[in-house]
């Protein structure tokens, strides 16, 4: 899925190699980290620059503007998979997150612009 906070994606999902994000964290429990308040928390503010960022939070971070700029073009499908999972729960439950994450990641609205159409295939409304 090429949308928005692909990134997001806060979940230790992607973090950069040359080649493609790391498969190293592709078998995590998303739902652990969503439905834990203190684990999706933790993520939230490091993206938010609210906190500290356990290390593998501020690789994900560092990834943020490439995985929006390229459409998370260096993701696999499972990691593409899980970013929507992600961006769902998050524009269900955690709208107000969302939206402060958009002004920090996409302050211009290019972002949204650009991967709205291909979210809503996916059943996103943005």
């Amino acid at each position: 899925m090429r949308v928005i906070l692909a990134c997001l994606l806060f979940v230790g999902l992607v973090f950069a190699k040359p080649d493609g994000y790391t498969t190293k964290y592709d078998n995590i429990d998303l739902e652990e980290i969503l439905h834990n308040e203190r684990l999706y928390k933790k993520y939230y503010d490091c993206l938010a620059n609210k906190g500290t960022c356990t290390p593998d939070g501020k690789e994900l971070k560092d990834i943020v503007p490439d995985a929006l700029k390229t459409g998370c073009k260096k993701c696999n499908e499972k990691q593409k998979k899980g970013v929507e999972k992600v961006l769902k729960y998050v524009l269900e439950n955690k709208r107000a997150d969302y939206d402060y994450l958009e002004k920090i990641y996409d302050p211009q609205g290019i972002y949204r612009k650009k991967y709205q159409a291909e979210a809503e295939k996916h059943g996103i409304k943005i």
